[in-house]
């Protein structure tokens, strides 16, 4: 697929420096507030927002209601056509000189907004789609056996999350509560002494679908509108009683944090690559070897309390969004405006690319190094931010943003630092 010609790389008359990952070549989405005023949607430009919600019915030709509700959610439903023209368009007045005395009053200073949740999330289903993930969380917990499970090189294997807790970056996570199991067998209920990150990638739906239909992988991108950041914040010990037979609830329902921006998939042209090989050969409906790649050159950080704890490449998924997809359809279940699904984490091959902290310390074991003290598991009061960009074109970065948040002690318990945990496990 060609790269859209408006995805120009330089050029904008907004002052930024030149390397911006928010520079024209991005273009992102989101939905924000200002002091006491309704929710606006806007395109995040260098250091500022384009308020397209007050700028589309001024300046536009077409649709001038296509924001007029504040979120993305009619943009979504739109479809292709609409998404490269609104694109094309909003690069042309931010790109072009000569929209300057007309566009410039739309644009306001990103710090002085509350970003929202971009879009209504219908519904939230999360995969499990990293080999390295999957294969350490097997040795962790299957010692002496194959790591992966027997349907794992077959398909991607997902769950459904809670699309009421999907909550927007910066929201703080209270700490959960819930049933756990003890080293000695007991039952207690209580808030989760094992309280872990997800590094993921969280893919956005516009095109719905009716009962029955299912779509096929090369029909990807005329459903998935765009990319943004997931953490799905996880309670191990919570999981871990709870997960056997069925899969993960309590213990991943509690919260799941989004990136405020949505980056279209059509800023990632330059980001898109071969996925690994697989092995054996997918069943036809998710077989991609004769379809357009969509591995996505995307490289994270996650930081704990201002220090990098790891740095996972997307590109190393073993099965890519249009997989999961395709497989998330392939028994008629119906798309709708606004479905999130998530890769699952995002791990790499050695331990400072791996995205969660049970495997970053090995389920506790080996406690990492940060700000001088060791540590396993989030304590009260702990940060995490994750951030990420990809390759655009003519060597610039395309930024996602980040997804920020901190943890809140549960109203009825506090959870001293260090404190003893049960051996948990994880889906």
């Amino acid at each position: 697929m060609p790269a859209h010609p408006a995805a120009r790389p330089h050029g904008s008359w907004v002052p930024m420096r030149r390397d911006h990952p928010f520079g024209l070549q991005t273009l992102p989405y989101g939905s924000f507030t200002g002091p006491d005023g309704p929710p606006h949607a806007g395109v995040a430009i260098g250091d500022h927002i384009l308020d397209v919600t007050a700028a589309w019915p001024a300046l536009a030709a077409t649709d001038r209601d296509l924001f007029a509700a504040g979120s993305l959610d009619r943009l979504l439903a739109a479809g292709p056509a609409t998404w490269s023209h609104t694109r094309a368009t909003v690069t042309g007045w931010l790109g072009d000189a000569a929209h300057q005395e007309s566009v410039s009053r739309f644009l306001l200073p990103a710090r002085d907004v509350s970003m929202l949740l971009p879009f209504t999330v219908a519904d939230y289903a999360d995969f499990y789609a990293s080999e390295h993930h999957a294969a350490n969380l097997g040795r962790m917990f299957r010692p002496g056996s194959e790591p992966l499970t027997a349907n794992w090189r077959h398909m991607p294997i997902g769950y459904h999350g809670r699309a009421g807790t999907v909550v927007v970056s910066g929201t703080p996570v209270i700490r959960p509560r819930g049933q756990r199991r003890t080293a000695a067998g007991d039952i207690t209920v209580g808030p989760s002494l094992r309280l872990d990150i997800e590094a993921e990638l969280g893919f956005v739906v516009g095109v719905p679908t009716a009962m029955g239909q299912s779509v096929a992988l090369g029909d990807f991108d005329r459903h998935v509108f765009g990319v943004c950041l997931v953490n799905d914040w996880s309670a191990r010990d919570i999981q871990a009683w709870e997960y056997v037979p069925l899969g993960p609830f309590l213990g991943k329902s509690f919260a799941t944090s989004l990136s405020p921006w949505v980056v279209p998939l059509s800023a990632l042209e330059q980001a898109r690559v071969a996925p690994p090989p697989r092995d054996p050969r997918p069943v036809p409906y998710l077989d991609d070897s004769l379809e357009a790649a969509w591995g996505l050159d995307v490289q994270l950080d996650v930081a704990l309390n201002g220090t990098t704890i790891s740095e996972p490449g997307f590109a190393q998924m073993y099965w890519t969004a249009a997989q999961q997809l395709a497989h998330m359809t392939v028994n008629g279940a119906r798309l709708r405006t606004g479905d999130l699904f998530a890769s699952g984490t995002i791990s790499g091959p050695t331990k400072d690319s791996r995205g969660s902290l049970i495997e970053l310390t090995w389920n506790g074991l080996e406690p990492l190094t940060v700000r001088g003290n060791h540590r396993t598991f989030l304590e009260d009061g702990d940060e995490v931010v994750i951030t990420a960009t990809a390759p655009g074109p003519a060597g610039t970065r395309v930024g996602l943003g980040e997804v920020r948040g901190t943890v809140l002690p549960h109203p009825e318990h506090t959870v001293p630092p260090g404190a003893p945990s049960a051996r948990a496990g994880n889906r």
